[in-house]
């Protein structure tokens, strides 16, 4: 009889993990924490402890359903400290004949486990992959859609998803009558706004000791633990899932875009780590949602626009990610060169959204979809900053950043890097689109309606320098037609004035590595970039 070692990741924290199903008697599940998994990029401390306290959790939850557990720490004398090596030590103490374990969500590990051979000493170890079930779809599912498309565009896989899973679907149309409302979604922030106050979750002796670990062997990362709040047990994220039906979904639609100087939440779920982490299901969150505007809890255009972001983004970028790897990560195709700004790992800027988005990074690894896009986002952008060094930054710093879903997201959505497989045109705007979002531009030294001068905002020069710079690329695209057209009627003195300010910025902007955090990101990108392995799509 099979006596296998079932391997679950720090992302697979779920009861109904294909790999934990009608287990052989004698198989053992082993959880393992690694330093080499904490290292590979930087993470924030609050991720690698939100991480590290589930995980424990979860080996406890199982302990107490009666399996056997083996769970490495990260302070065991004899722990390998790599991920993969761990485990085949495990297997070996166990006396187990195999080891399983569910698809990771990086390709790095899938590739590396793939690439385990029968050598010497592992002859008697094979490991095997086993599908991830807990999304919509499978990459097999994305494929298929996919193939014969020369773009991929979100929409229509979105729609079709809505059809197969019956969310928002009334006799085979859609809700209200048509299939987005994102058009409701875009209100900016208005003054003297309250927003709901995060639920705090206890933090038991479980909870305490991983956050102790982690500030001892990972505090010289970017980001502070002091106000670590993310839920690590199934039952603390359901209550946010709970705090988010009753309090932010009914506003959270028509303010998904706004900016906030002093909230970093807004109306947001901060369910995204709690679902990649596996405390929650992408099917209950977005059926609970559903329900909501069923029972007339909140309006259409939040739930709509709530369950596009899992059923539709979500799916979307996974799909993408798992049928395109590993070239889709080499893409750079705006030949952006820059490397990151020195203040993304400080927030020493004195751009005001800038800052406040780096700020909120490092004190909660948090900061929503906007800030990302077209904050930090589209600084990068703008600046010509190299796509390597921005997915690394991603997902060093945020707590939800697992690289399926971070590398499509910023490579192709936020710098262009991929042709627009993606997105038919960048998303790259002035400091126009901040000051009208958001209130940042009010305490900030820049003024978002000068383009030129000792107080005009960065943000305007580099976007025309952007569209200038770019025009071979873009000026064709017809979504971009108008922009170049703009352009074209400018004089010729305000176009050089624009030129000069943009190259005097830039000229000035500081990339040296702060914190040795560079050094870091250069090794993995080094590393992980070397292999010229390709597959079929799978």
């Amino acid at each position: 009889m099979s006596k296998p070692l079932i391997l679950v990741l720090g992302d697979q924290l779920s009861a109904s993990l294909a790999s934990l199903q009608d287990l052989p008697e004698g198989a053992v599940v082993a959880l393992c924490e690694v330093d080499e998994e904490g290292r590979y990029v930087p993470h924030h401390p609050q991720k690698i402890a939100m991480m590290f306290a589930a995980m424990r959790h979860f080996a406890s939850e199982l302990e107490a359903a009666g399996q056997s557990v083996h769970y490495s720490r990260l302070d065991d004398d004899d722990n390998r400290q790599e991920l993969l090596k761990e485990a085949e030590r495990l297997a070996r103490l166990h006396d187990c004949d195999e080891i399983r374990v569910v698809r990771p969500g990086e390709w790095r590990l899938y590739e590396a486990i793939r690439s385990r051979t029968a050598g010497a000493g592992n002859a008697a170890l094979p490991w095997r992959l086993i599908e991830d079930d807990r999304f919509f779809t499978t990459p097999d599912d994305f494929a298929a859609w996919a193939k014969g498309r020369k773009t991929y565009r979100l929409e229509h896989f979105y729609r079709h998803l809505r059809k197969r899973s019956g969310l928002l679907m009334d006799d085979g149309q859609p809700a209200g009558g048509q299939w987005n409302f994102d058009h409701d979604n875009r209100e900016p922030l208005p003054d003297h706004l309250a927003f709901p106050t995060p639920p705090t979750h206890e933090q038991d002796a479980t909870t305490k000791a991983a956050l102790a670990l982690v500030a001892s062997r990972f505090g010289e990362h970017f980001g502070s633990l002091e106000a670590f709040h993310w839920p690590v047990t199934r039952t603390q994220a359901l209550a946010e899932l709970e705090h988010f039906l009753e309090a932010c979904l009914p506003d959270f639609g028509r303010f998904q875009d706004a900016l906030s100087d002093q909230s970093p939440f807004l109306f947001h779920s901060r369910l995204s780590a709690a679902l990649n982490l596996g405390l929650l299901s992408p099917i209950e969150v977005c059926e609970a949602a559903e329900e909501a505007y069923r029972k007339g809890r909140a309006p259409l255009n939040s739930v709509e626009g709530f369950i596009r972001q899992i059923l539709g983004w979500r799916e979307y970028v996974r799909g993408l990610y798992w049928t395109r790897m590993p070239d889709y990560k080499r893409g750079n195709g705006l030949a952006a060169s820059r490397d990151l700004p020195a203040f993304f790992w400080t927030g020493d800027t004195e751009m005001r959204c800038l800052k406040r988005a780096i700020e909120m990074t490092r004190d909660h690894a948090y900061a929503h979809h906007i800030q990302r896009l077209m904050v930090t986002g589209n600084f990068a952008l703008l600046c010509g900053v190299k796509p390597e060094a921005l997915c690394d930054w991603y997902l060093a710093v945020y707590a939800d950043a697992c690289e399926w879903v971070e590398l499509p997201n910023t490579l192709g959505m936020v710098l262009h890097a991929d042709g627009g497989l993606m997105g038919s045109k960048p998303y790259c705007a002035s400091g126009k689109y901040i000051d009208r979002m958001g209130d940042h531009c009010k305490q900030c030294r820049y003024d978002p309606k000068q383009v030129t001068g000792t107080h005009a905002c960065p943000f305007n020069s580099l976007y025309w320098h952007f569209i200038e710079e770019h025009r071979d690329v873009l000026a064709d695209n017809p979504r971009m037609k108008l922009i170049y057209g703009s352009l074209d009627r400018m004089k010729d003195d305000k176009r050089e004035a624009m030129r000069q300010q943009a190259d005097a910025f830039l000229a000035r902007l500081d990339t040296t590595p702060a914190y040795g955090q560079g050094q870091h990101l250069a090794g993995y990108r080094d590393a992980d970039r070397t292999s010229t392995t390709s597959r079929e799509p799978s």
